[in-house]
């Protein structure tokens, strides 16, 4: 078998995966591996006076990290890698315990763009976090994981649906809550369930973020193994070569041009309207107070921001086979052809000729190819955190991502070199010119 390129980082990324079934649990992995690269977590309350080298702040599903060695001027300008933590899934609802026709049932709320289909017959499991009675009247926010098969989204068998493949229709509300168990519904019984994976008693639970996740592991798929195939690489592709590309940043040798930066969101999949989303002013907050932090004023603030770059790291769409016509005939995106650069003319991604330029010099720094892709003109175009993050900073920006199938599925598919492609490529767009 040839050898593919970059398929370390892919077998690292497997791991990234499994370890993050959800925005919480994917913030908490992207900072246990920055900590072991050396940055330490600052908090919200601290006091940042003379604070450098590695630094994160952690907002429930979010993550700001940014690395400025001792000895770097105030105005460096900043070089951002944005990203977003969340995938469409479901999500349990504030009273989880409901049944129908001696069936124990959990009740959900759909969160995101979802395929519904797609979540049908899969084993799911629990996690999320939970918020805790502390002392003192404090709350502690406690992650939760029930990584085994303990519901399913059954569907309906084909003798009692005869039209099912001719289009399937669910409802919302009634079709997409998962079974778990026989009986009366009894009030509490999920709630015992959860506290006990987190060694939690029910009575200290106060509230919670829980969602579900198909507990089928990432692996490789095709006849080279040249595919990944997982749950949630929209978006935990980038968030990982972010995190890749900022830890070796903090091991380049001299004094810094810029100053790497990487913004891991929260809610970019409901429209990033949230304190933990790109619309907030969390990004902006964080990078004016590392520089106060370091002794600059409102004009070193002002010089960094208007020298900033951002590269938003999405995924992208490669073209279907079974379904060309829907994509531009002539931008066609393949698995494992490189990253693309998204393109649209009503910035619903906010790439200019600039950015294409910014994006292409790294893509030949890091030896990696690169594909434009423009969405076929008789089709809706997607979006990203690029132009919320252009217009909330004022930032140039340029949107990019690995191109795949099946995007928003419970299971999605990619190149298994284009994780290590981007990877690369972000690692040359904060490190050099």
């Amino acid at each position: 078998m040839t050898p593919v390129p970059h398929r370390s980082h892919t077998d690292d990324l497997l791991s990234f995966i499994r370890a993050s079934p959800s925005p919480y649990h994917a913030v908490a992995s992207a900072a246990q591996r920055l900590e072991k690269a050396g940055f330490r977590e600052l908090r919200g309350t601290d006091d940042w006076t003379g604070t450098t080298g590695g630094s994160f702040v952690v907002r429930g599903g979010a993550l700001i990290a940014w690395y400025a060695p001792e000895g770097t001027p105030s105005h460096t300008p900043f070089r951002i890698i944005g990203t977003h933590t969340d995938s469409p899934n479901l999500r349990i609802k504030p009273s989880p315990d409901t049944g129908s026709a001696g069936w124990q049932q959990i009740a959900v709320e759909i969160y995101g763009g979802v395929p519904l289909n797609t979540w049908l017959d899969r084993d799911l499991g629990i996690s999320g976090r939970l918020a805790l009675r502390g002392p003192g009247g404090r709350t502690d926010s406690r992650l939760v994981e029930i990584d085994e098969p303990l519901l399913r989204v059954p569907q309906l068998a084909i003798h009692l649906d005869r039209s099912v493949n001719d289009g399937l229709a669910l409802d919302r509300q009634r079709h997409i809550a998962p079974v778990w168990s026989l009986g009366v519904a009894e009030e509490g019984a999920l709630l015992r369930r959860v506290a006990a994976a987190a060694e939690a008693e029910p009575d200290e639970v106060l509230g919670w973020d829980l969602m579900l996740h198909d507990i089928q592991p990432p692996g490789y798929l095709g006849a080279e193994r040249e595919f990944l195939v997982s749950s949630r690489l929209d978006n935990l592709v980038s968030v990982h070569a972010g995190v890749t590309a900022l830890a070796g940043a903090a091991t380049a040798a001299g004094e810094p041009a810029y100053i790497p930066v990487l913004a891991a969101f929260d809610h970019e999949e409901v429209g990033s309207g949230s304190d933990t989303g790109a619309q907030s002013p969390l990004l902006e907050r964080v990078l004016s107070r590392s520089v106060t932090a370091r002794g600059g004023s409102q004009e070193d603030w002002s010089r960094a921001l208007a020298g900033a770059f951002c590269v938003s790291a999405d995924m992208a769409h490669a073209v279907h086979p079974n379904y060309a016509e829907r994509h531009d005939p002539d931008h066609r995106p393949l698995p494992n052809g490189g990253p693309t650069i998204k393109v649209n003319a009503n910035q619903r991604y906010a790439t200019d000729s600039t950015g294409i330029a910014m994006f292409a010099s790294a893509c030949e720094r890091a030896g990696a190819p690169w594909q434009p892709f423009v969405s076929n003109n008789a089709m809706p175009c997607g979006t990203s955190i690029g132009p919320l993050t252009a217009a909330r900073l004022g930032v140039q920006t340029v949107d990019v991502g690995v191109p795949g199938l099946s995007m928003h599925s419970a299971r999605e598919l990619c190149g298994a070199d284009d994780p290590g492609y981007l990877a690369a490529i972000l690692g040359a767009f904060v490190t050099s010119d």
